[in-house]
This record gives structure tokens, C-alpha cells and sequence, in this order.
């Protein structure tokens, strides 16, 4: 059984392929990261609703979100959910993030990929390895059942561009 993640992917590389073929893709195409648009039925999706509580603009302007790259993803041993990031965050430095998404996606399918990541949280110990920062998913649920999507962009944003 596959994997969200891993059935999007074979999509994605999929639609690339076929695109690629079509259009006689250059070097400056997306690398198949993103599909065409496509008629999605989110008539059965469930969405949590606003927090009534508002941040000022000074504290959210002390979140520093950056673009990552994932160099290597492992799963976490006696883990069943952590997988262990090895990210380029344009630093020099890689940069270890756990995160607890392994029942949406196998690591091999996020090598390669742009992430969204929080870069100043507080180091954290989990599972005795110590994570920097906090990988962005949307989740909402769809029939009853959980959905999990970690944030991914464009290819072609560099590692440790600075979102705002």
C-alpha cells in the first residue's frame, strides 16, 4: 500500500513526464513539482477553523520561515512516526529537524524537495536527537480520515530564502 505522499509523487512525475513530452520541456520547467490545475472535490473536506486570538504583527515578525532543502530523510529507529530531516537552510550548516509525518510519507519520496521550515524555534530533544526548527503541513480531513500535507515550493527558491 502506498503512501498520500508517495501516490502524489508517481502523479506528479507522471504529469511531468507527459507534459514534458508535450511541450518539449527546457531545464527551466518546475522539475514536475507542480501538477495542472485540476478539478478537486472539496465538498468533503473539513478544515479547523480561525483561532478568534490575534497575534501582533511584532511577534509574528519574530518567526523566521525559510526555504529549505531536503539533502536526506530517514526514518527514526524505534519510531514509528518520526522521520529525521537533513536540510540545506543556506547557512552552510546542514540542519536536523525531526518531524512526525511518516504515516503520510516515506523519506526517499521527500529527498529532493523545497520545504517551508520555522528556523529560530528552540532546539528540541526527541527520540535522543536534537531538532532545530518545525517542518509547515496543512491538515484537514477528508471522509473521516486525517490529511496531512507538508508544505513544499517551487524548486526553484533557493535554500534559505526568507519568506514573509
Amino acid at each position: 500500500m502506498k503512501t498520500q505522499g508517495a501516490a502524489k509523487n508517481e502523479a506528479n512525475n507522471a504529469a511531468q513526464a507527459a507534459g514534458a513530452a508535450e511541450a518539449g520541456a527546457t531545464a527551466g520547467d518546475n522539475n514536475g513539482f507542480f501538477t495542472p490545475n485540476e478539478k478537486i472535490d472539496f465538498s468533503k473536506v473539513k478544515v479547523e477553523p480561525l483561532f478568534e486570538e490575534q497575534v501582533d504583527f511584532e511577534t509574528f515578525s519574530k518567526s523566521d520561515f525559510r526555504a529549505v532543502k531536503v539533502k536526506a530523510c530517514e526514518a527514526v529507529k524505534k519510531s514509528k512516526k518520526l522521520l529525521q530531516f537533513t536540510l540545506d537552510d543556506g547557512t552552510g550548516t546542514d540542519r536536523t529537524i525531526l518531524s512526525g509525518i511518516h504515516a503520510y510519507y516515506e523519506p526517499e519520496e521527500l529527498v529532493g524537495k523545497t520545504l517551508i521550515a520555522i528556523t529560530n524555534l528552540p532546539p528540541r530533544a526527541m527520540m535522543g536527537i536534537e531538532s532545530c526548527g518545525m517542518l509547515l503541513s496543512a491538515v484537514c480531513e477528508e471522509n473521516g480520515e486525517e490529511k496531512l500535507n507538508l508544505l513544499m515550493v517551487d524548486n526553484h527558491i533557493p535554500a534559505g530564502a526568507k519568506l514573509y
